[in-house]
């Protein structure tokens, strides 16, 4: 009987010793991915910094455009059964169009066809950061179950991006009317990954029936598109 408890006990204490080891490891792990993350954060602000204060006078702004969703990857479908990876690409262009106008604006286009960009290896946000980008915004036409749900919304994830989100969705309201949804922070890879102010701006319900319209025009569109140009050289003090 004697035998048989210090068994217990022994396996009690080595059940013990087990679980504090154990608990000890996940605090270390979620301690080190605390610090990477921490990290992480720190090398994105430096090198926003460090871009901004290396930008040469004189020398364009380059702006990278990206055009959400595109080939199979479809996006949306909006209350016509129209995609939304074709409104982003409409829009994107017609930014690009517009900002030819302005010398002091460079405008890097991530497609500019119908082209599918997997997000597996982020080719968005790279593409703007191995350009050395300004300012990187990623246009989207938003989606939900209820058709009455409007508006407009502009997401941001460093602090460093917020003044830019605040600024475009300002711009984007005004010009088109929608409903003013605010400004979020959200954990977006293509405005997480990028080293440099960037914005997701969800210009509008592609599954609101007088949303959708609106923004299917092309008149519309080119409203909207300058304002976001307009949103741009605000933020850069141009003009």
């Amino acid at each position: 009987m004697r035998k048989r408890k210090a068994i217990l006990v022994v396996t009690f204490m080595l059940s013990v010793a087990l679980i504090i080891l154990l608990c000890n490891i996940l605090l270390g792990d979620r301690a080190a991915s605390r610090g990477k993350n921490e990290q992480y954060h720190q090398t994105i602000r430096l090198l926003s910094e460090n871009r901004a204060a290396s930008h040469q006078p004189g020398a364009p702004y380059k702006i990278v455009i990206d055009a959400g969703h595109g080939g199979k990857d479809r996006g949306a479908t909006g209350a016509s059964g129209r995609f939304e990876k074709d409104l982003t690409l409409q829009l994107a262009l017609k930014v690009e169009e517009l900002a030819k106008q302005e010398p002091e604006i460079e405008v890097y286009l991530t497609r500019t066809d119908d082209r599918f960009i997997s997000s597996i290896d982020r080719a968005r946000p790279k593409f703007a950061n191995d350009l050395g980008a300004d300012l990187f915004i990623s246009i989207h036409g938003n989606t939900y179950e209820d058709p009455s749900v409007s508006g407009t919304e502009t997401y941001y994830y460093h602090e460093d991006s917020r003044p830019l989100a605040e600024i475009m969705q300002r711009h984007v309201v005004e010009t088109s009317g929608f409903r003013d949804r605010g400004v979020k922070k959200e954990n977006y890879f293509v405005v997480k990954d990028t080293f440099m102010p960037a914005v997701l701006i969800e210009t509008g319900y592609v599954t609101n029936p007088q949303e959708e319209e609106q923004m299917q025009n092309s008149e519309v569109q080119y409203r909207i598109a300058g304002s976001i140009l307009d949103g741009i050289k605000e933020y850069l003090k141009l003009g």
